[in-house]
């Protein structure tokens, strides 16, 4: 039997939602997961309890469908793919990491290829690949590589990037010469390179490919100023309060608001829950 891409943790699910007597559970998937739903929902059904799988995107552990579950009056929310950011909340919350099972040193030693002009190595992943970096350590160590994590912190394990939250890797890099990342796509990498200001080699796993984020960083900075630029001549400013669970910062806001209104400008706070450049 082939191994299933993702470690779910259903008997976890079914033991968690038996030992809290739930009776309703909202499941809350990231797009990726979105397919496991209808197994994960007979999984709760099985324990004893209603299950209703969240259709909404999920962004990430800032992102938790807490006003959802008021409203279906849910009492346990099970969120896949993330860890626990909300340190408090109205409706208990379960996280899952939902671990890939997939083989890393195939496209670990394409990456090391690409390391070559650097000696001392930063390793940075998401939750979905932490229980790898040991393996991924090892690797590095054989090619003759000096490798450094950044440790966990109140709610990151070590070497765990978000996309919000690079925090781990800023502490390791005046450390090291570059960084890997190890995890599929572009955007936690770019975001690495643009939060350290490091080279970042990325090696995806799903792809099996190993790739640098130089041109993809050059491109982001260069736009990045040109609209610095266009907002300096600029005379109203709205300012956003995401109302997202993990994401709200009104004192943060008004104190944005209140700094561009002694520069001279106007400026408004606006309220959005989905946040959009169009």
């Amino acid at each position: 039997m082939e191994k299933e891409l993702y470690d779910l943790e259903v008997k976890r699910l079914e033991e968690e939602v038996k030992r809290r007597n739930a009776e309703r559970v909202l499941i809350q998937l990231p797009d990726g997961l979105k397919p496991y739903g209808l197994r994960l929902a007979a999984a709760v059904e099985s324990a004893g309890a209603t299950a209703i799988i969240s259709g909404d995107p999920c962004y990430g552990a800032c992102d938790v469908a807490l006003p959802e579950a008021k409203e279906l009056d849910t009492d346990l929310i099970v969120h896949y793919g993330h860890t626990q950011m909300l340190e408090h909340a109205d409706v208990p919350i379960i996280y899952f990491k939902a671990h890939v099972q997939i083989p890393v040193e195939e496209v670990v030693k394409k990456a090391i290829e690409l390391l070559k002009p650097w000696k001392k190595i930063g390793l940075a992943t998401t939750v979905q690949h932490i229980d790898d970096l040991d393996e991924i350590r090892r690797l590095l160590s054989s090619a003759g590589k000096i490798v450094r994590v950044g440790d966990a912190c109140s709610m990151l394990f070590p070497g765990q990037v978000l996309g919000c939250n690079y925090v781990n890797a800023k502490t390791i890099s005046s450390d090291v010469d570059v960084f890997l990342f190890f995890g599929g796509g572009h955007f936690h990498p770019l975001g690495l390179a643009l939060a350290t200001m490091k080279p970042v080699i990325a090696a995806d796993p799903f792809q099996q490919k190993a790739f640098s984020l130089e041109s993809d960083m050059r491109k982001i900075l260069r736009r990045r100023w040109a609209m610095i630029e266009e907002a300096k001549r600029a005379e109203i400013f709205g300012v956003i309060i995401g109302l997202k669970p993990g994401q709200k910062r009104l004192k943060t806001a008004l104190e944005i608001r209140e700094e561009l209104r002694r520069e001279g400008k106007k400026a408004y706070l606006l309220a959005l829950r989905e946040i959009t450049s169009t």
